[in-house]
């Protein structure tokens, strides 16, 4: 971690990684709910670090993030305000105060830069409702 400034960071909740029966909330992997990390969360209580950022000495910056994963959060302000914020402070360009804006995403847009086949049980209207709630709320 020298270098390294932590950005966002929380104990994620149990039953993100095991369901009050005890089974696997998500399936086990190298990078995700293997038994380093449950015993890391679980057990040792170690809050994890989801976004970071690294200055260099030479002035070169860096960030890094582990929430782009689930296409859909990208509709949300809150969730894409701090990105936009980092790809703006690693390029070396003044952050506003109240961050970088962005116009609000329609469902079209979203399912236009869907790259993986979308769920059978997908519901679009629910998706739009969404949408429209979350805008809503960044706009106050």
């Amino acid at each position: 971690m020298r270098g390294v400034t932590p950005i966002l960071t929380d104990l994620p909740p149990a039953e993100t990684l095991v369901k009050s029966d005890g089974s696997l909330a998500r399936p086990e992997g190298s990078h995700s709910n293997n038994p380093y990390a449950r015993a890391a969360i679980l057990e040792r209580r170690l809050p994890q670090h989801m976004a970071w950022a690294r200055q260099r000495p030479d002035g070169g910056r860096g960030f890094g993030f582990t929430g782009g994963h689930v296409h859909w959060n990208w509709g949300h302000p809150s969730f894409r305000r701090p990105v936009l914020n980092a790809i703006a402070w690693s390029a070396h360009v003044n952050v506003p105060q109240r961050g970088v804006p962005s116009r609000a995403m329609t469902l079209e847009q979203l399912m236009a830069n869907q790259d993986f086949p979308v769920s059978p049980d997908f519901n679009p209207d629910r998706m739009r409702k969404q949408l429209e709630e979350w805008n809503a709320a960044a706009e106050r």
